[in-house]
């Protein structure tokens, strides 16, 4: 990350922590009024975390900016954003991967779409270590905070009057790291999660051909920003031309993928070819 953009940063955070501390709310409070985690509240202070707007509008009105001021505050973070449009990890942060995890925190409709690696807000624990540990230069250290962040904010999806609609490819589910008991865990997981109220999981099956071959997985927060995902890092943008592409990319793969009952028995079809792999890898 640029030394521009992370003074930008600190910039942004240390405006928002003084008028905090003028409103008189302690950071927890302050988080519980914008309905966002207090983690996210103590990072965008302290110059670790770019919100996005949505976060900062509601910050602003939990603090409640006058116009002036609320336009000041957009306006140090329109300075951040045109320094890179890139999200990455300042130096001795946690591995890339975590930069979605905060803007699913923060929107109330999220769609993820994903051809190769499972949703970060699907992943089990260990299945998130191996995601993580595949990203270049990250220590034991980094991956063991990474994945219990991860976990913690998996807990959106429990949460009444948010919306989940998460589509992979029939490729997402057989293309496994660790073991097969590994994957068997993940699969029971995704079981459990398909029949909450909040959450919708749909699966492409390797027989229907893909409406728009896929480059990369996408998640779209509210209608407000969408988060592209490299093997390198994430990038998010705001942008309404890229933000319609998207918005109709999704669209696509969700009329092609099954849902529900269709979905569960694929599920099962696949978690018994990996109890069957298991056994044939049984010494």
């Amino acid at each position: 990350m640029g030394s521009e953009r992370r003074e930008l940063m600190k910039a942004l955070g240390a405006r928002l922590r003084g008028l905090r501390a003028e409103a008189g709310l302690t950071g927890a409070v302050l988080a519980q009024r914008a309905g966002v985690g207090q983690p996210t509240v103590s990072k965008v202070e302290t110059g670790r975390m770019v919100p996005s707007a949505d976060v900062l509008d509601r910050l602003s009105r939990a603090l409640d900016l006058d116009e002036s001021t609320a336009g000041e505050v957009r306006d140090l973070l329109a300075a951040v954003a045109s320094a890179s449009d890139f999200e990455q990890p300042v130096s001795g942060g946690a591995p890339a991967g975590l930069t979605v995890d905060e803007e699913v925190r923060s929107a109330r409709l999220v769609r993820s779409f994903q051809c190769v690696v499972l949703p970060a807000m699907l992943q089990s624990a260990e299945y998130a270590r191996h995601v993580f540990e595949s990203a270049p230069g990250t220590t034991p250290e980094e991956v063991g905070k990474a994945v219990a962040a991860r976990v913690e904010r998996q807990s959106v999806l429990y949460e009444p009057g948010r919306e989940s609609v998460f589509v992979l490819t029939e490729a997402v589910l057989r293309t496994w790291p660790g073991t097969p008991a590994l994957m068997l865990a993940q699969l029971d997981r995704l079981l459990a999660v398909e029949s909450l109220s909040t959450v919708r999981l749909g699966i492409i099956p390797w027989r229907r051909p893909v409406p728009v071959l896929p480059r990369h997985g996408f998640t779209l927060c509210d209608q407000r920003a969408v988060v592209v995902e490299s093997f390198s890092g994430e990038r998010v943008s705001d942008d309404a031309d890229e933000l319609a592409s998207y918005e109709e990319a999704f669209s696509r793969f969700e009329e092609a993928a099954v849902f529900g009952e269709e979905a569960r028995h694929l599920l099962l079809l696949v978690m018994k070819e990996f109890r069957d792999l298991g056994d044939t890898l049984t010494p």
